[in-house]
């Protein structure tokens, strides 16, 4: 047996992931178990649950690798301040304590992490190298190009080449500071967005305005050339040398500085979301026919966190020369713990690599599980009143009853996914054809900007038949955006400006179709998902509709649930109906009411993102 540990952490969403023989054991981001969002901390609880998982302790592991060199990253600092010397000098002291205190001491970290049970060797692979890894290595293809592209590992920005067999191999990059994620993050910023936060909702933004400054983005910004490679003007940043995205003569350039953070949105700010997705999606196709010509490869993967960006995604799959494309579905750093991983038990031990029909990601739910009996303890500690249906026809049709009579359900079952997304087992459901589930789920329940779309689920048999996507086409862990068929549409011949828009009802399917008629699907299967299945097989029988509305199960600024307690804890402070914790419902009218000192005090424990 050899097992292998990987570990990203020290920039934003801390991970830990084992692979065993080549087999994806666990995964899991650090944010799941310390309850706050994107840590970027040393993932100790992750590192902890991937070893319980594995039956591992740190004496049985045989390596331990890391997702980037740090001592590259640290002289790319260095060099980065020296050249805008003396500018920058406060960045450059907030920055140096904790690369002082503990990135230039990772072994040391690392050993700790592990109570100095560890005596093996520690592997650092290069950043966009675990990226690569991660997304051809347990992709479905023999081979196939990569393509990564993110804000910065080391120097690199971006990178391709290929994958086959059990190797991985990236021949190009585009370095520091010409980065399409950090331009990406800057206009998030001058939007009034988190960085490293809030990209998907500039992304989600973008159908509200119209991309009037696409052109003076491509004319003064950035220069674009035919294969995708760039250079931006740094006249216009700040990051490298400051301790924020852009600079004053991006204000100028933009009618004013940056929109202040929960303020009003205004169209400004809805036509520079339209234009920079426009331009980020221009660069991506560029760049993906480019790596399409030079390799001759009928397959893609991509990975880095700006394959989170599924517009561009479902561009890439419908208007590029590739045939298949797959998308590691922890694209941004936490992925890069699973790829380094693997990189290990592929290209260093030069282990062979037996691609499956599907992946070999196990439809990404690598971390914990809670039993029946965990949860039902639980509960009658908490003083909750429950009931259990432990026939499982019983228990599907049950929810699918629920669903159909417009309750908000909150489901935890099966294993919790890995990646930003909540696939159906940490997942809050509802009926996709209602036409105020959005409105509800946003302001009453997420308390959410107004304007952010809800995402499908629909049964994969079905999904060309609401989807304009090939019959029973792919999308298992929400990374594509597809157009809603015309056939289920319904026009407007005035669907208003800005906000506006979200009046207006456009399909069959109105809790889910976004203003511009698209939506960000994802395709469930009997295999990946046997109980959500048979939820909405069941479903689709009272009803006819194949599709639910899914959106992760948390408010805002709190990460995705992980235990029964945590799931609890959300639902009885919002106004969710119901929630399904494995084989047992709790119906919110049956509990004992959060009084609203209770409600704020837990809102207030997540800062907002």
């Amino acid at each position: 047996m050899t097992a292998i540990l990987g570990i990203s952490a020290f920039y934003h969403d801390s991970a830990a992931a084992v692979v065993v023989d080549g087999e994806i054991v666990a995964a899991a981001q650090e944010e799941r178990f310390t309850r706050i969002k994107h840590d970027h901390g040393f993932p100790q609880q992750a590192i902890d649950y991937c070893l319980a998982e594995g039956g591992l302790s740190p004496e049985q592991l045989d390596h331990v690798v890391f997702y980037d060199k740090p001592f590259l990253k640290f002289e790319r600092l260095l060099e980065t301040y020296l050249a805008y010397a003396p500018v920058g000098f406060r960045s450059f002291l907030l920055a140096m304590p904790l690369w002082m205190r503990q990135k230039l001491h990772l072994p040391r970290e690392i050993r700790k992490g592990l109570h100095d049970r560890y005596r093996g060797r520690i592997v650092f692979c290069e950043h966009h190298e675990s990226h690569a890894a991660s997304a051809f290595l347990p992709s479905p293809f023999d081979e196939a190009a990569i393509l990564t592209f993110d804000g910065v590992g080391e120097w690199a920005t971006l990178s391709w080449g290929a994958g086959r067999g059990n190797r991985i191999e990236l021949t190009h990059e585009l370095r520091f500071p010409h980065s399409i994620g950090l331009l990406y993050s800057a206009f998030t910023y001058f939007c009034g967005f988190k960085v490293n936060s809030g990209e998907y909702k500039l992304m989600g933004l973008a159908p509200y305005g119209e991309p009037r400054f696409a052109d003076l983005i491509l004319d003064t910004i950035v220069n674009l050339k035919e294969d995708g490679s760039f250079r931006l003007d740094m006249r216009y940043f700040n990051y490298c040398q400051g301790l924020t995205m852009t600079s004053r003569a991006f204000d100028d350039l933009f009618g004013g500085p940056p929109r202040a953070p929960e303020s009003a949105l205004g169209q400004r700010e809805m036509d520079i979301a339209a234009s920079i997705q426009k331009v980020t999606e221009e660069v991506m196709l560029r760049t993906v026919r480019h790596v399409h010509e030079q390799t001759g490869l009928d397959n893609l993967c991509l990975a880095g966190g700006v394959a989170l960006n599924c517009v561009g995604n479902g561009r890439i799959l419908r208007e590029s020369p590739f045939r298949n494309i797959w998308i590691q579905p922890a694209a941004g750093d936490a992925g890069g713990a699973l790829g380094a991983a693997l990189f290990v038990w592929h290209q260093l031990l030069d282990q062979a690599r037996a691609p499956r029909q599907t992946d070999t990601q196990r439809g990404s739910l690598l971390g914990p599980r809670f039993s029946n009996s965990e949860i039902e303890t639980f509960l009658a500690g908490a003083g909750a009143v429950f009931e259990r249906v432990a026939d499982e026809e019983t228990l599907c049709n049950r929810i699918a009853e629920l669903i159909e009579e417009e309750h908000v359900i909150g489901l935890l079952q099966d294993r919790m996914e890995f990646g930003p997304r909540a696939l159906g087992c940490r997942s809050i459901i509802g009926d996709a054809r209602s036409t105020k589930m959005q409105s509800v789920m946003n302001l009453k329940i997420k308390f959410r900007e107004s304007f952010r779309p809800f995402a499908p689920i629909v049964m994969r048999e079905r999904v060309h038949e609401y989807f304009e996507m090939r019959e029973e086409e792919d999308s298992p862990y929400m990374l594509l955006v597809a157009p809603v068929r015309l056939d289920r549409r319904i026009d407007h011949a005035d669907t208003g400006t800005g906000l506006d828009k979200l009046k207006a009802v456009r399909s069959q399917i109105p809790a889910i179709t976004h203003v511009d008629y698209s939506a960000r699907v994802q395709t469930v299967d009997s295999e990946r998902h046997p109980r959500l299945h048979r939820i909405m097989k069941a479903f689709e029988s009272r009803t006819g509709c194949p599709v639910l509305i899914n959106t992760s199960f948390n408010v805002r600024g709190e990460p995705i649930v992980c235990t029964p307690a945590d799931a609890y804890h959300c639902f009885m402070n919002t106004d969710m109906d119901v929630l399904v914790l494995e084989d047992y419902i709790l119906m919110k009218s049956d509990q004992p009411q959060a009084s609203g000192s209770e409600r704020d005090a837990y809102l207030s424990q997540f800062a907002l993102d």
